[in-house]
């Protein structure tokens, strides 16, 4: 395997995180991270410690009632979910909270459209262009929470009060 932080979209993120002052260590695992169990275990920390990068499409609300949501998929928005890894995300709590109909989970090829990433290697910043994003406040309980870095074999480490900053996002209870 060629090194992993040399592919464009680690460097997409490494420069990200530079311009965004973010101080976290951006380390290559010895094996893949597609999942928050595996990250941790690679990393040897706590599932939650890991930020999953869910991306939803939202399903507007429905105007005319003689029409179902059938005919409103894939007309919503992309909306980024990081997650604890500890828990699954609500749909109907995080549409709730958004004033949506409802989340439906995106596809890979709405994941790289608009993140510019491949699933399992999701950061949370260097997409194409800017996302709205959730991000847990269950992550705020770990000193140390740990992010993908454009690739499934690289992560970065953050706090939860920077990955909040460096997506520009807000807080919110997602499980």
């Amino acid at each position: 395997m060629s090194d992993p932080t040399l592919s464009p979209s680690v460097l997409r993120v490494t420069a990200t995180l530079a311009a965004l002052g973010a101080r976290g260590e951006v380390r290559t695992l010895a094996g893949s991270a597609r999942t928050a169990r595996d990250a941790a275990e690679a990393l040897g920390v706590e599932i939650g410690q890991i930020a999953s990068s869910l991306l939803f499409r939202t399903v507007p609300p429905v105007v005319d009632p003689w029409h179902g949501r059938h005919e409103l998929e894939g007309s919503g928005e992309p909306l980024l979910v990081l997650t604890s890894g500890a828990h699954r995300v609500d749909t109907h709590k995080v549409a709730d909270l958004l004033g949506v109909a409802g989340l439906d989970r995106a596809t890979p090829d709405d994941v790289r459209a608009a993140t510019g990433f491949a699933i399992g290697g999701v950061a949370p910043v260097g997409h194409p262009e800017p996302l709205r994003t959730l991000v847990d406040v269950a992550l705020a309980r770990y000193e140390v929470v740990w992010a993908a870095a454009g690739h499934p074999y690289v992560v970065f480490a953050t706090t939860y009060e920077e990955l909040v900053r460096i997506t520009g996002w807000q807080p919110a209870e997602v499980a």
